[in-house]
């Protein structure tokens, strides 16, 4: 039985475009078997639906669902350890971490990681997970349970891989046991998971296992995810290790693994032409900042991204990041570029509306999912985050108070003040997954 139609009151805020607020100060949407029926504004809604549930009110702020397209689920216990650079702090931090992650370990933690996506308002996450084949179904499982949109995969790695398995099988076995989650998992639990093909990156593979996973991906339709020119060490490293390719984004080009289901994380030190083939592929770029600026990565070229022509959405790279938290990404690459202007000429700042594009529709449509979410759009799937305005305030004033800023104000306070804190309700397909008690 479908759940019975109901209204969410507040005010309506999203980024149909890149830039372009719309706003909707008493706005309402009403949500019928899992999708946004109709959106307007209360007064006219409630005539049409007269004996509707309404939830929320005039404190509420109604965004998209939150989409996180980079985040790794056994890293979490690892935030803010560690002041040292990329390749050492993967060794030392995270790769024990990751090799602990199995078991009765993995199914609890990703379940309270899966809590945490929705307490910060995110609906859609692309996700690593280990090396290891059970603890990716483990978290697929969690993901299943706590009704997330997830896109996730199993890490492939044979170079300085933490596994037991002898190095010349774990190409192969890597791709076998990839391949079985891919089948299983894509495209299930009616669509709200999907699978990503997700060898590490390249200082960590071989051409032939990257090759192979770029040949998974075509095969099943996949996505796939991998890092990207993250750090100047991790540079050097490539260009020992694969002396065949051009430059890094050439290793993944050769190996079949750029196209627009690609999601690169970071991008940090890419060239003019890198920036052209990503472009070309329709390849897209998981901009991470608040994760650069901890591991000392550097500052991404964000305008200079842009208009090179190449797809830009966000992640939260726990565990370099600090937090499963959108809105202080958002914050970091507006901070991160003005720090850039500070010294470099002709630096374009991101304003609030351009980053919550990145983090709804612009992430929808770089999963190829942008007809069913990313807006508040009639016909679209209602995944949505609302935000209690007034628990962003100074001293959590009343609504009153929020009634006197103009919309551009409170996303400002959104980006600059949100936090779990602020999330009063986390719905995917018009279910609720978070819902705070205030």
């Amino acid at each position: 039985m479908a759940d019975a139609p109901f209204g969410i009151r507040g005010l309506l805020l999203d980024t149909p475009e890149r830039g372009k607020l719309r706003a909707r100060r008493d706005g309402a949407i009403i949500v019928k078997e899992g999708c946004i029926a109709a959106a307007g504004d209360f007064s006219d809604l409630q005539k049409i639906e007269p004996g509707l549930t309404w939830r929320h009110g005039e404190d509420a702020v109604i965004f998209p669902g939150l989409i996180d397209l980079h985040s790794h689920v056994p890293q979490y216990p690892a935030v803010a350890r560690g002041q040292t650079e990329l390749l050492p702090w993967l060794q030392r931090y995270i790769f024990p971490l990751e090799r602990e992650f199995t078991g009765e370990k993995a199914r609890s933690e990703s379940a309270r990681f899966f809590a945490e996506l929705a307490r910060h308002g995110t609906t859609t996450a692309m996700l690593y997970t280990t090396i290891f084949e059970e603890s990716c179904d483990l978290v697929f499982e969690a993901a299943r349970a706590a009704g997330q949109r997830a896109v996730i995969g199993k890490v492939m790695m044979d170079i300085g891989s933490y596994g037991k398995l002898p190095v010349e099988k774990i190409a192969a076995v890597s791709i076998e046991e990839s391949e079985r989650l891919c089948k299983k998992w894509h495209g299930a639990n009616d669509g709200l998971l999907d699978y990503a093909v997700s060898p590490r990156f390249a200082v960590s593979c071989s051409r032939e296992l990257m090759a192979g996973a770029g040949s998974l991906a075509k095969a099943h339709s996949a996505y796939i995810q991998t890092h990207l020119s993250e750090n100047l060490a991790e540079l050097a490293r490539v260009r020992e290790l694969h002396p065949w390719a051009e430059n890094y984004t050439d290793v993944y080009a050769k190996c079949g693994l750029l196209g627009e289901r690609t999601v690169l994380a970071h991008g940090v030190h890419l060239s003019e032409g890198e920036l052209e083939v990503l472009a070309s592929t329709r390849s897209t770029i998981a901009h991470c900042p608040s994760a650069n600026l901890f591991l000392g990565s550097g500052i991404m070229p964000l305008g200079e991204t842009w208009d090179a022509g190449v797809r830009v959405v966000l992640g939260t790279d726990v565990a370099a990041g600090p937090e499963l938290n959108l809105w202080q990404v958002m914050r970091s690459a507006i901070e991160s570029q003005k720090a850039r202007a500070s010294f470099e000429k002709n630096v374009r700042v991101p304003s609030p509306a351009e980053l919550l594009f990145l983090a709804t529709q612009g992430a929808a449509d770089a999963l190829g999912k942008g007809d069913a979410l990313g807006s508040l759009d009639a016909g679209k799937e209602a995944d949505l985050t609302i935000i209690k305005a007034s628990a962003l305030l100074p001293y959590r004033e009343d609504s009153s108070t929020r009634e006197e800023l103009e919309s551009e104000d409170i996303l400002s306070l959104c980006v600059y003040r949100g936090s779990a804190r602020a999330t009063a309700e986390t719905l995917v397909r018009g279910r609720t997954i978070y819902r705070a008690t205030f």
